[in-house]
This record gives C-alpha cells, structure tokens and sequence, in this order.
C-alpha cells in the first residue's frame, strides 16, 4: 500500500549536490518537425541550435526552453549515427536525463564507484561564454543521466550551440517546471531499479505503489517513486503485474523495444489555461467519462476550481493530507504508443494522483483497445 514519506525527513539523503533538472534530450527521427511540434501544441520557445552550420556534421540539434523546463531534440544525418539507431530500435524517445550539479567530476566519481556504468568520463567544453563540465552514467535500458556543471558559463545553452531565432513564435502555455519523469522497467526489476537510484545516487522511496493501488479489471502495475533529497529530481519506476489482458506497461517495452521513459509530468499553475491552450492547438488528451466528475466533490472536497471547467477539459483531481492536485495525461506523441506528458498542478499536494489511477488507466485501456493491443 502507498505510504508519503515527508521530504523534510530526508533532506541530507544526497550523495553530492542536485540542482534539479538541467534538461531532458529525446532522440528524434526529424529534430525540425518535432521542435515545431513542441513549439505550436504546448508553447515552448526557441532558445538554441547545433547542425551543420555550426560544425556539427553528425546530428542536429533544437533545443527548447519554457519556465526552468529546457527540452532537447536531436535528430541524425545519417543512418550509421547512434541517434539514428536509437530511432530505429526506440521511434522518438528519451535518451538523456541530466542533471545540474555543482561538480560534474565529483558526481561521476561517487556514482561510478558506487556501482554505476559510465556513460561519459568528465569532460570540459568551452567556448567564448565560458565552460561546462559534462559527465555521465546509464540507467535502466539505453537512457542516462548527464551531470551538468554550469557555473561557470554564461552562454545560452552549452557550447557547440548558437541562438536560435526563428520569426515564427507561439504562445506559451503556461509550464514551470519538471515534476517528475516516470521510467517503465520489466517485471521484477522495479525493486533492483529503486536500489539503484538509493545506493548509488542517494535517493530515497517518498513513495510505493502496489498492484492494490495501481489496478483496474483487466491490467496492473506497481512503482516506486524515487526522490532526491531536496524533492527537486523526482523518478517513479513501474514495472507491469499479472492481468487478465496486457498492461500499458507491457505495450510500452514492446513497442519501444525495452525499458525507457514513459512521460514527463510538466508542472503548471493554472491547468486550465494550460489545457486548453494545448486542446486548442491541437494537443489529444486521454478522455474521461463524464460520470467522473458526478462524485468530484464528494471525493476530493471543496476545490477551488468549477466542476464544469474540469468536466469540459476532462481534467482530473486527487487529495492527499497536505492539499490536491489537478492534472491530465495526453495520447502519445509520437506513432508508436510510448511516451506521453503528463500536465499537473500541485495546490499543496505531494503525492501523485492515486485516487485518479482506476479513471486514468481504465482511459488509457480504452486506447489500447483501439489500437488492438489490450
């Protein structure tokens, strides 16, 4: 059963210093296309470009900024690229988790003697506006975490890139900042991945979900969330359990071939602004029966919003003893039914939406239906 450990409890949990999040990198089949599309469905800005007119003869890169929420997407120009092979084993996915640190040497140095596999050995980039120190390790399948060392640049993003300016802009919508970002792993490797997150990077459980918690008739899974110490990094794991008909979990490593990121959890202060920004720019979102929200406030008590708004917007609230939370999951993004963005708002909540399980995942079955994979 679930339990919310207090964050306050934990604070001096961290092996070595943790920013929060520095950004997250997707390996892409079409940086161009894809950077639009997050541009014009959920109003990030255009902050930074690598390519071929910077020297970059391999991949292309757009990189994304919207409140502290800094997003990367690279693309290959050939076919023998790790990028390029990464799409074709994974279709559009995340590769990179990172991490700003106050000493990326020092961040490798601890994770790798505590068990970790390296990714990147320290190295220093440099240009005019300064220098950052990168270093990296794998974690569960093919993704990583790169520690970022950025106090001593003063460039837009890390050198190797330039301003990207383009005339077009679109709104934004709204987002501040990364909540937490979800990793499906097999069956049974849920307690070693937890294990791995607490032994060799300091974090601690503020949360476990079993097969109780996370259930509908047909399908189940379980998660850990994983927190670092200041609650800034937050990484649920889930696993699939035994079903009468195939978990989401399961549709998810078959089709991106393995363990990997499920969804980013964006934070926003006002959902349904947010929402409807995205539904009117072309975002799909998950759909919920209209007699969720019958039983709402017998539920969750009094919130401040109007019923009618979450109803219109298929949004959807859970509570927990320090306040609720408001928040909605999109379809997928890309073709293959993989990763997706979870949009939430937080008003004194810090748990993660345990009474919309049932809601979300029975909406979530109803694609799987269609798409014939339940």
């Amino acid at each position: 059963m679930s339990e919310l450990v207090d964050l306050k409890v934990k604070e001096h949990q961290d092996l070595f210093p943790m920013l929060g999040t520095d950004y997250v990198e997707f390996y892409v089949g079409d940086a161009k296309k894809a950077a639009y599309y997050w541009m014009r469905t959920m109003g990030f800005q255009p902050l930074a470009y690598s390519g071929l007119e910077t020297g970059n003869q391999d991949t292309v890169s757009y990189v994304l900024r919207q409140g502290k929420i800094t997003i990367v997407l690279t693309g290959s120009y050939h076919p023998d690229t790790e990028v390029a092979e990464h799409v074709k084993r994974h279709g559009d996915g995340v590769k990179v988790y990172a991490i700003t640190v106050e000493d990326a040497r020092q961040a490798f140095a601890v994770t790798t003697e505590r068990g970790a596999k390296p990714f990147m050995e320290p190295r220093v980039l440099r240009d005019d506006h300064g220098e950052v120190v990168l270093s990296g390790i794998y974690t569960y399948g093919e993704t990583v975490h790169i520690f970022v060392e950025r106090k001593n640049y003063e460039g837009i993003f890390m050198p190797g890139f330039e301003l990207w300016d383009p005339p077009f802009r679109f709104p934004e919508m709204g987002f501040k900042y990364v909540d937490h970002a979800v990793g499906n792993v097999e069956e049974g490797k849920m307690v070693e991945w937890a294990r791995f997150y607490e032994n060799v990077m300091g974090f601690f459980n503020l949360l476990t979900f079993d097969d109780k918690d996370i259930s509908t008739e047909y399908t189940a899974l379980m998660s850990k969330v994983m927190s670092n110490g200041n609650g800034w990094i937050k990484f649920p794991i889930n696993e699939p359990a035994p079903g009468l008909k195939k978990s989401q979990i399961q549709e998810y490593l078959e089709f991106y071939g393995g363990p990997g990121c499920q969804h980013l959890a964006l934070a926003t202060d006002n959902i349904i602004e947010t929402i409807t920004a995205m539904r009117e720019n072309g975002m799909e979102f998950l759909e919920v029966p209209d007699t969720y929200y019958e039983t709402l406030e017998a539920r969750v008590g009094k919130i401040d919003e109007d019923i009618e708004d979450l109803r219109r917007l298929k949004i959807l609230v859970d509570r927990d003893e320090y306040g609720y939370l408001l928040q909605l999951f999109t379809k997928p993004i890309q073709d293959r039914p993989t990763f997706f963005i979870e949009v939430i708002q937080r008003k004194g909540a810090k748990s993660f939406g345990k009474g919309n399980f049932k809601a979300l995942f029975e909406a979530i079955e109803r694609e799987q239906a269609r798409r014939g994979t339940l």
